[in-house]
């Protein structure tokens, strides 16, 4: 998947409603686990959505292989 491609604009929508189920669909479990657990720690101090948007531009620009 090339940056801008199908699959990386569904990882994006896919982040907006669930952080890291984006990178998740990308084959990366390990940012994907790490963002939801951030997000979700974080937003109990209202700060999530740093994380949150972080997770929609990371799938949005993933490039295999970099």
């Amino acid at each position: 998947m090339a940056q801008g491609s199908g699959g990386n604009v569904l990882a994006a929508l896919a982040s907006f409603f669930i952080p890291g189920l984006g990178q998740l669909l990308q084959g990366r479990p390990l940012i994907a686990l790490l963002m939801f657990v951030l997000a979700g720690a974080l937003w109990v101090i209202l700060m999530g959505w740093v994380i949150h948007l972080w997770s929609i531009i990371d799938a949005a620009r993933f490039e295999p292989g970099n």
